[in-house]
């Protein structure tokens, strides 16, 4: 079992790689200087992708050679003791010139994720935490908001075209009849972390690739929201559907979108 002297330690090496990592792939944005492909439609790789994971796979490794790794481009398989990275969370806006993309990692032990860090070099802002150590904004505390009536609430969304038409459909419309906005930005990874940070009431997902959901929804949690088993079923491998909710409004979002959270914890000073 790891300890938390190892674990802290690799959460501030972690910081510390996104940070140089995603100010290298804010000097390409700004500069326009990278081409790009598709994967699928609406889904875009760039050079900057490759080259950022392959940054912070190889700081990683020199660091912690014992450490498994598993990248959205890069692959990889989920060792006793992993990272999970998506080197540019966003790429579609990242290719677009706007601003609204992010790094994302996680560190996940034997099927838990115990640290969660996700990078914004636009807004240099940088939101982390470990299990039971609550969760940070650029080394202040943050939580989730305390928002109670769906006509206050904003719930994030984000999809891709593998997603059913229909459950994507559905949500919006329900969502609209109860007087809930939402918001659609294209990073579903820096979405989570708005959303521990207050800035929203929730996040969903009708399915999401662990890269993308691992960080964020443990930086929801340890913001004192209310989180789904994403690990249930080998999610961390698979993937699964996301839900993560400030509390009060937990129970609104999971029955409107179909995924169940699990019971909140007490969040650690």
């Amino acid at each position: 079992m790891m300890n938390l002297i190892d674990i802290r330690h690799r959460q501030t090496a972690c910081e510390a790689i996104l940070k140089q990592a995603g100010q290298a792939a804010k000097t390409r944005f700004e500069a326009r200087d990278y081409e790009t492909q598709m994967k699928g439609p609406q889904d875009f790789v760039s050079e900057v992708d490759h080259a950022t994971e392959r940054a912070i796979k190889d700081a990683l490794t020199r660091q912690f050679p014992d450490d498994g790794f598993m990248g959205e481009e890069s692959g990889g398989d989920l060792a006793a003791a992993s990272w999970i990275v998506d080197p540019i969370d966003g790429t579609s806006n990242f290719v677009r010139a706007t601003a609204y993309w992010c790094l994302s990692a996680a560190f996940v032990v034997d099927g838990i994720a115990v640290i969660g860090v996700i990078y914004d070099p636009m807004l240099d802002e940088i939101f982390s935490c470990h299990a039971g150590g609550g969760a940070r904004l650029n080394g202040r505390a943050m939580s989730v908001s305390k928002t109670a009536a769906a006509t206050d609430a904003v719930l994030g969304i984000s999809f891709s075209f593998q997603s059913a038409p229909d459950d994507v459909a559905r949500v919006v419309h329900d969502l609209i009849e109860n007087g809930t906005s939402f918001r659609l930005m294209g990073a579903g990874a820096l979405s989570l972390a708005h959303c521990a940070a207050g800035r929203t009431d929730g996040f969903w997902e009708s399915f999401m690739k662990p890269w993308d959901a691992a960080a964020g929804l443990l930086l929801i949690k340890e913001a004192g929201g209310t989180v789904c088993d994403y690990g249930a079923g080998n999610g961390y491998v698979n993937g699964n559907p996301v839900l993560g909710a400030a509390p009060l409004m937990a129970d609104f979002f999971s029955d409107l979108t179909g995924v169940v959270l699990a019971k909140p914890v007490v969040q650690s000073a």
